[in-house]
């Protein structure tokens, strides 16, 4: 973050990616036990996506749980999940690693989905 962020009012006049960016160094300032990330990369540039991710990464560690809800795999790309978790009309319907979020991207979610209607 740039020194002159210290002087404004909390998020005042910041950029989606300037709010985005500010929440991680919150998170790695609170050091939460738990943190529940709620499409960080949306409005976010390539460049933007890639510091949050290097950001998260750094506060890492076995201590905490950090929980990511995206649509997106960039931000999956740069963060390299322990888990990744599928969830339709409120439950887990399957969970893998890597290859599903590739899985998603290659067929789709709609295809995916199709297979849990019963669900």
């Amino acid at each position: 973050m740039k020194e002159e962020y210290a002087s404004r009012y909390l998020n005042l006049g910041f950029s989606g990616g300037e709010k985005k960016k500010n929440e991680i160094l919150q998170m790695s300032i609170l050091e939460p036990k738990l943190a529940i990330l709620d499409e960080t990369d949306s409005g976010l540039d390539v460049d933007a996506i890639r510091i949050v991710a290097e950001g998260v990464k750094r506060i890492k560690d076995e201590s905490k749980s950090i929980l990511v809800i995206t649509h997106y795999n960039k931000l999956l790309d740069y963060l390299e999940p322990d888990y990744i978790h599928i969830l339709l009309n409120g439950k887990i319907v399957k969970t893998g690693g890597m290859e599903l979020a590739k899985e998603i991207d290659d067929e789709g979610y709609e295809n995916i989905k199709s297979r849990f209607s019963h669900i």
